[in-house]
């Protein structure tokens, strides 16, 4: 999986707003605290407003605010909102796919994929980012990341 700049923006700007539940921010506001081109904030916030994962109000006190609660709204639906589905193999649906040969089992590992991803990704709420509180599944995966780190020329 690749986290494109779009959805590392996204995810980023979503966990401001879920730190502000009782005022609107104001995009220059989020692209300061994140180091956020601004331009590219528009897009991206321009984005979830679309997939309803935040409201914009214009005037003085307006800005973006979630569009539900932060507990509701998982790192999932963020990524799908800016990229679609989580894990896609040429864009056809894991239950069916088939391989011949040697290459025969390679389903069940994009399946095994999948369900990885999902699993840390629709178990992490902006709420849990706001909180700075990781599910302990998450922290599990990291830990096991940082005392596998392989280095890559």
């Amino acid at each position: 999986m690749r986290i494109s700049a779009r959805t590392d923006y996204a995810v980023r700007a979503m966990a401001e707003l879920a730190c502000s539940p009782d005022r609107p921010l104001k995009a220059e506001d989020i692209a300061a605290r994140q180091d956020i081109p601004v331009r590219f904030l528009f897009v991206v916030l321009s984005e979830l407003r679309q997939a309803r994962l935040v409201r914009s109000a214009r005037g003085p006190e307006g800005g973006y605010s979630l569009s539900r609660p932060a507990g509701d709204i998982t790192l999932a639906d963020v990524i799908r909102a800016m990229d679609g589905p989580l894990v896609s193999v040429r864009d056809l649906k894991l239950t069916g796919l088939e391989y011949q040969g040697a290459a025969a089992p390679m389903p069940d590992v994009w399946r095994a994929v999948r369900t990885s991803l999902r699993q840390v990704l629709e178990g992490t709420t902006l709420a849990d980012l706001a909180a700075g509180t990781l599910p302990q599944l998450v922290r599990d995966r990291a830990r096991e990341y940082t005392d596998d780190v392989r280095l890559y020329p």
